[in-house]
């Protein structure tokens, strides 16, 4: 599975990388994110172009991946910036439509990995006809703003109100897409237990996973975190344990909601 670091600090791509982070993300997601996610306690990214130079000049064995805004009359002249800085990977937001899926594909025009973050109701429901444009790499579920758009009171409702295994089985249907979805602490944290969630991943066939801001605490030892994250991953599990995880975290997603 991929774990995915976002980070613009130099000093952090390149300890990340050290530890065996898969990819390196710069965010140069901006437009109406201010709006959605403003009063939540959520992490707004201030990246930059520069940022993409400077991160893509230190890392040699992690991909680098850019998100982007979402499609709008720059778009063309960002693309082609991104891949022109070294982008492996780039991300489009807030989609809505086949139409702004195809702009997207289209500007990108096979110069890097293309990756959908899936995180509209609009989009959910236009997942079929989606899937039919030809081009895309890889499809990521971003379940906080996905659990806005769907006024959900708690983002990992999409786990056990269906809508993540209902994607993923379209997703992963489609030849050659690569799913995946939301973030996840380090082992032992999180509002969720981060173990609950990785066999989610496991169940659903996830190939990629966001590392949460739990990774930004400076006393963490990220190389032994990351490694016991690969551990639990790498160890067999049977379809019983898998589903036995799975209506744990179902049980823990219904507290927390109903509290």
């Amino acid at each position: 599975m991929d774990l995915i670091y976002i980070t613009n600090d130099i000093d952090l791509a390149i300890e990340v990388q050290d530890a065996g982070v898969d990819r390196v993300m710069v965010d140069l997601e901006i437009l109406g994110k201010q709006d959605r996610q403003g009063h939540l306690n959520t992490v707004i990214s201030n990246h930059s172009m520069e940022d993409v130079r400077r991160i893509r000049s230190v890392l040699n064995t992690s991909r680098l991946l850019v998100r982007v805004n979402p499609i709008n009359k720059h778009s063309k002249t960002e693309i082609d910036r991104v891949i022109g800085l070294g982008a492996d990977i780039i991300m489009l937001p807030m989609f809505k439509s086949t139409l702004e899926v195809e702009t997207f594909i289209r500007l990108v025009d096979g110069k890097a990995t293309t990756c959908l973050l899936l995180e509209t109701k609009e989009a959910v429901t236009e997942i079929d006809n989606i899937l039919l444009v030809p081009g895309i790499d890889e499809i990521h579920i971003g379940i906080n703003d996905l659990h806005l758009s769907m006024k959900l009171k708690f983002m990992f409702e999409l786990l056990s109100n269906g809508v993540v295994e209902a994607l993923s089985k379209k997703i992963v249907g489609a030849q050659g897409v690569k799913f995946g979805f939301g973030g996840v602490a380090n082992l032992g944290d999180g509002i969720l237990e981060a173990s609950l969630i990785l066999s989610e991943h496991i169940r659903l066939s996830s190939t990629m996973v966001i590392l949460s801001r739990a990774f930004k605490d400076p006393d963490m030892d990220m190389s032994k975190e990351i490694e016991k994250i690969r551990i639990y991953l790498d160890e067999p599990k049977s379809t019983e344990t898998l589903a036995a995880n799975q209506q744990l975290i179902y049980e823990n997603i219904a507290t927390i909601v109903n509290r």
